[in-house]
C-alpha cells in the first residue's frame, strides 16, 4: 500500500506539473482547435481535388487521363511531410495566409490524390445500365453521372472516405515543421518544458484516441442512415 500510495502521489505531482501548472493545458485546447481546423479544410480540399482527379482518370481525352497520372503518381510517391514544406516553404512562401489554411491545403493536395482513387473505384462499381438509362431518358453525360452516378457511388464509398479522413486527422500531426501549433506540438512543448516525457505524450495519444473514437462513432452513424434508404 506505501508503494501504490507513493505512485499515485507522484502520478498527480506528474500530472499537475504537465497540464495545470501554468495553465499548460491550454496549450492543448488551442492544438485541439488546429488539428481539427486542418483536417476539416483538408478534407474539403481532398474530396474536390479527388472528384475532378477522378474524372480526369475516367475520362476519354487521354490528356486529362495523363494529368490525373501525373498528378496520382507524384503525390502517392512523395513524403507528405516533403509536400507540406515545398507547399509553405515555396509555393506560399510570399503569400500572407494563416498558417493552418496553407497546411491545409498542403494536406488537402496530398489527401486529392488518395480520394481520386476511391471515388474512381466507386464509380466503376456502379453498373453501367445506370448510366446508359440516364442517357436514354435525354440527360447529358455530366447530368447523367451527377445526378445518377455519383450519389449511387457516395454510398459505396463513404466509409472509405471516413477511413481517409481518420487517417488525415493523424497526418497533421506533422503540421509542426511549419511553425503550427497543433495537438503533438503542443504535448512536444510541455515536454521540453517540465522535462517530463511520459505524461505529454501518453496525453497526446489519448486525445487522438478520443477524437478518432468520437469520429468513428459519428461517422459509423450517418453511414447507416445512408444505408436505410437502400433497396435490400
Amino acid at each position: 500500500m506505501p508503494i501504490l500510495s507513493s505512485w499515485f502521489s507522484e502520478f498527480g505531482k506528474t500530472f499537475y506539473k504537465c497540464f495545470i501548472k501554468d495553465n499548460r493545458y491550454n496549450m492543448l485546447l488551442d492544438g485541439i482547435g488546429v488539428t481539427i481546423k486542418v483536417s476539416l479544410l483538408a478534407v474539403l480540399i481532398g474530396i474536390i481535388i479527388g472528384l475532378l482527379i477522378a474524372l480526369c482518370n475516367l475520362s476519354k481525352s487521354k490528356f486529362l487521363k495523363a494529368i490525373g497520372k501525373v498528378y496520382t503518381d507524384v503525390i502517392r510517391g512523395t513524403p507528405s511531410v516533403t509536400q507540406l514544406m515545398i507547399i509553405y516553404f515555396v509555393v506560399f512562401a510570399s503569400v500572407n495566409w494563416p498558417k493552418w489554411t496553407i497546411a491545409a491545403i498542403a494536406f488537402g493536395i496530398n489527401s486529392g490524390a488518395y480520394v481520386s482513387e476511391i471515388i474512381r473505384a466507386g464509380i466503376l462499381s456502379i453498373d453501367k445500365g445506370q448510366t446508359e438509362a440516364g442517357r436514354s431518358l435525354g440527360l447529358s453525360s455530366f447530368q447523367t453521372m451527377s445526378r445518377i452516378v455519383v450519389p449511387q457511388a457516395v454510398k459505396n464509398i463513404f466509409p472509405a472516405l471516413c477511413n481517409e479522413f481518420i487517417v488525415l486527422i493523424k497526418e497533421t500531426a506533422i503540421v509542426g515543421y511549419v511553425g503550427l501549433v497543433d495537438i503533438q506540438k503542443a504535448g512536444d512543448f510541455i515536454k521540453s518544458v517540465t522535462y517530463e516525457a511520459f505524461m505529454p505524450l501518453i496525453g497526446t495519444a489519448i486525445i487522438y484516441f478520443v477524437i478518432i473514437k468520437f469520429l468513428t462513432i459519428l461517422l459509423g452513424r450517418i453511414e447507416k442512415a445512408l444505408r436505410k434508404s437502400d433497396v435490400r
